[in-house]
């Protein structure tokens, strides 16, 4: 699967030690590159169900974390109701993971919030198999195809993230919904001006999405890449990569 979001079993955390994020300093520095990059988030109450929104907020003097909320959506009173959940995210090819508790739903005047406390400890996990990148939003990234229930709407979406496996569009709410495990042929890929490929499309998993990016999260694996797509794909994300990696040192 392409993005793997259920919670790892840290039942073991002596075992798990050296990829416990090791002050709360660097944490709070992770929650806001959560913040900051808008970068989805899978709430996972105890009895499986996910929730899926993003962090709106990070407050340190007391202590607590706010989460976009949409109060019409019947799994957050499944998070309130349990009072704890599990977070995983990801940042680029981390997946990071940590426990919250103490949910709290909040009203303002045009919005409602999920605050909860801030986790005591994270862990950070490198993904190894498939480095994923967000291509930048100036240039509009997109994968062009025929709805594959209805041929004759044509789809333009957006592509949150890559991989060398598959991708993450937004399926925007206005839309009509695809379902997992469907194949999408005939997709056009266009990453950039020096990245467009032709591929195929196997549907992983669909997450619902609140707050500024409403709409689904559509985890996608490539089928069958050509040599010549993967290996513009590669020096796509190998590029960006770079200029992040020397971004950070300035």
């Amino acid at each position: 699967m392409f993005l793997d979001t259920q919670p790892m079993d840290l039942s073991s955390e002596d075992e798990l030690a050296e990829f416990r994020v090791p002050s709360p300093s660097e944490m709070q520095g992770l929650l806001h590159r959560l913040i900051d990059g808008a970068e989805p988030v899978n709430l996972n109450a105890p009895d499986g169900s996910i929730y899926t929104t993003t962090l709106w907020a990070l407050d340190t003097t007391r202590g607590r974390l706010s989460f976009a909320a949409d109060v019409a959506e019947p799994r957050l009173q499944q998070l309130l109701n349990a009072n704890r959940c599990t977070v995983v995210a990801y940042l680029e090819s981390v997946k990071l993971q940590f426990d919250v508790s103490n949910l709290m739903l909040v009203h303002a005047a045009n919005a409602s919030a999920l605050q909860a406390e801030l986790p005591q400890t994270m862990y950070r996990f490198q993904r190894r198999r498939a480095f994923r990148v967000r291509p930048p939003a100036r240039t509009s990234p997109v994968a062009r195809m025929r709805h594959p229930m209805l041929p004759d709407m044509t789809l333009e979406l957006r592509v949150l993230d890559v991989s060398i496996g598959g991708c993450a569009l937004l399926l925007p709410d206005n839309v009509p919904p695809l379902e997992p495990s469907v194949r999408i042929n005939q997709v056009r890929m266009e990453i950039d001006g020096d990245t467009r490929f032709d591929a195929a499309l196997k549907l992983q998993h669909v997450s619902v999405l609140h707050g500024e990016n409403a709409g689904a999260r559509l985890g996608c694996e490539f089928v069958s890449l050509s040599s010549g797509a993967e290996r513009s794909l590669q020096r796509f994300i190998d590029n960006t990569q770079k200029r992040r990696r020397l971004l950070s040192l300035e």
